[in-house]
């Protein structure tokens, strides 16, 4: 069975605040609910291993779909309770890695040497690295072997300017990913705020935001399926 590999958040609040951020949680029940009708195994994996809390703001966000995926043991305790710890992950046995979103991405995504070894080494065997919404966060920093970005030269996109200002997190948040993806030399394309978008270069697919999860899990089902 292909297997994909969902990345979460470990960060429990905002920085310096005692507002609680986590993962958002229709980006990994969505995402697997589409893995689980395409036949593709998944793992889930955080910077630090076990407890993935969730934001409380996505539980306002939900459906049939997610609700199931939430209230399914196995999702509890692989991807809530127990998440793997980097050092435990082969990478050799994953035909995509996925970046999660939820605000708390932003602080133990970004410069994890060890995620970013996982994405490398997923990417240069053949695989995709995709990301949604403040997913981008892990995709921002990662170089390969030349010491250039993954994303110089290719179209992604990521949870927008326009997008934090609405949530009210533009003057929270460490940075903004359109201004790192610009500088690291990628083109960031968006469409209208909260509109489904996903956009793919290559073997790199990202997602604008909470509502392109389907999107970009469409794209990496046919693109693995293609390649099977």
């Amino acid at each position: 069975m292909q297997k994909v590999l969902v990345v979460e958040t470990n960060v429990t609040r905002y920085a310096g605040t005692n507002d609680p951020t986590g993962l958002w949680l229709g980006e990994a029940a969505e995402f697997v609910d589409a893995m689980q009708q395409a036949g593709i195994g998944v793992d889930y994996v955080s910077p630090r291993g076990g407890f993935v809390p969730l934001d409380p703001r996505s539980m306002k966000y939900t459906d049939a779909d997610i609700m199931r995926v939430y209230e399914d043991a196995d999702f509890v305790d692989r991807a809530l309770r127990n998440t793997l710890r980097p050092d435990q992950v082969n990478p050799a046995d994953y035909v995509a890695i996925y970046y999660t979103g939820g605000h708390g991405v932003m602080w133990d995504f970004p410069d994890n040497p060890e995620l970013q070894q996982l994405a490398l080494s997923i990417y240069n065997q053949g695989g995709y690295v995709t990301s949604v919404c403040h997913g981008i966060a892990g995709l921002l920093n990662i170089k390969d072997a030349a010491g250039n970005y993954l994303i110089a030269g290719k179209h992604v996109t990521g949870f927008t300017t326009a997008e934090e200002i609405i949530a009210g997190k533009k003057s929270v948040v460490p940075f903004l990913n359109r201004t790192v993806a610009t500088e690291h030399g990628a083109h960031f394309d968006q469409k209208r705020f909260y509109s489904e978008y996903a956009v793919q270069d290559g073997r790199l697919l990202t997602g604008q935001n909470p509502f392109s999860v389907r999107a970009v899990a469409k794209l990496l089902v046919d693109a693995v399926g293609n390649a099977g």
